[in-house]
């Protein structure tokens, strides 16, 4: 229960974040306009809002309008999320175009969304994955993992018996590698640490003996790990953007046409929807795991429809950039995913 609440918690700090860094540029006012003059800069006012510093003419001070900023903060009451998020999921292409062309009053910019994304995700994340249901299937695929490995060991101690020399060695090297996974699964399977947690143990404690003793002491104590690694995603999130942006760039390299500001916008709206996508997916995964594997295959098509719309290319060329996408956002996530390990481990 503690962890649904933090998780909540996280949402509501996404989404305030992500107001602190929305422009107010097309807001519709709220509130009655008492003051002559504006409270912030003293300048003399003649609407809802002041030319000169923009802030509210009226200011309210009243705890019913205290929480009123805070749900505006957090759902973006005023408008611009129900005018973006309808197309990023299905229009990202024109929703991207637009706001590069300098549309920004009716969408919440790149970055905030971003922020609130990031904190959304995370939360539905963290309360589906201690979700019963959760547990139970992580249990029950240990098992049958762990099934096949104990088939696989048994064959390479066979095929061992009679080996000799480099052969030899390569053979031991694998049966140490898959005795670390059996142990890891065991572990999984019997309720004693989460999946992600013992195969953090059993990566890093692969690669202790080529980068040192911190990597050795990481895996002794991989809650403390996984723990970092949550940490580091939220701190270090925002590194996503400057590794993805290269790989869009190689997509268009002779373009004088396209900037790396368009490239960046892209990007930015790009892994917004995925973060919606895996927080969605999340969520179906509680009740249906054949339905939550549908999203497997959205990534590309959303992608294909993203280039299309923002750079105006044709189907073909559309189709052959987004395929070389995927490989590149595969390349991206174990990028920063090594970053977050190797960060976590040295900290």
């Amino acid at each position: 229960m503690g962890g649904n609440f933090e998780a909540i918690g996280d949402a509501i700090t996404g989404g305030v974040l992500g107001r602190a860094v929305e422009p107010a540029a097309g807001e519709a006012g709220a509130g009655h306009t008492h003051e002559t003059r504006c409270l912030n800069c003293g300048a003399e006012l003649a609407g809802s809002y002041c030319h000169e510093c923009g802030q509210h003419a009226h200011v309210h001070k009243t705890l019913t309008a205290f929480f009123h900023d805070l749900a505006h903060g957090v759902f973006h009451l005023e408008g611009k999320l129900w005018n973006t998020i309808p197309m990023l999921v299905w229009r990202p292409g024109e929703l991207t175009r637009r706001y590069i062309d300098g549309q920004r009053a009716r969408f919440v910019s790149p970055i905030a969304l971003f922020l609130f994304c990031v904190f959304f995700m995370f939360a539905v994340v963290g309360m589906t994955s201690s979700s019963s249901h959760a547990t139970a299937k992580v249990q029950a695929d240990a098992l049958k993992e762990l099934s096949k490995d104990q088939q696989k060991l048994a064959i390479l101690k066979g095929e061992r018996a009679g080996a000799r020399g480099p052969v030899a060695a390569a053979l031991d090297d694998k049966i140490k590698d898959l005795d670390g996974e059996i142990a890891a699964l065991q572990a999984v399977k019997e309720g004693k640490a989460d999946a992600n947690m013992a195969f953090a143990s059993q990566f890093l404690g692969g690669l202790g003996s080529a980068f040192g003793d911190q990597l050795n002491q990481a895996a002794k104590n991989p809650e403390l790990l996984f723990f970092k690694l949550k940490t580091n995603a939220y701190k270090f999130s925002w590194a996503l953007i400057p590794i993805s942006v290269p790989f869009v760039w190689l997509l268009f390299p002779f373009s004088r046409r396209f900037k790396l500001y368009d490239h960046t916008v892209f990007v930015t709206y790009s892994l917004c929807f995925m973060m919606l996508l895996l927080a969605a997916s999340s969520l179906v995964g509680v009740i249906s795991d054949s339905l939550a594997g549908i999203a497997f295959f959205v990534p590309p098509f959303h992608m294909y429809r993203q280039l299309r719309g923002t750079y105006g290319l044709s189907k073909g060329s559309a189709i052959w950039r987004a395929s070389l996408l995927t490989i590149f956002a595969f390349i991206a996530i174990s990028l920063f995913a090594s970053f977050l390990v190797m960060v976590g481990a040295f900290e």
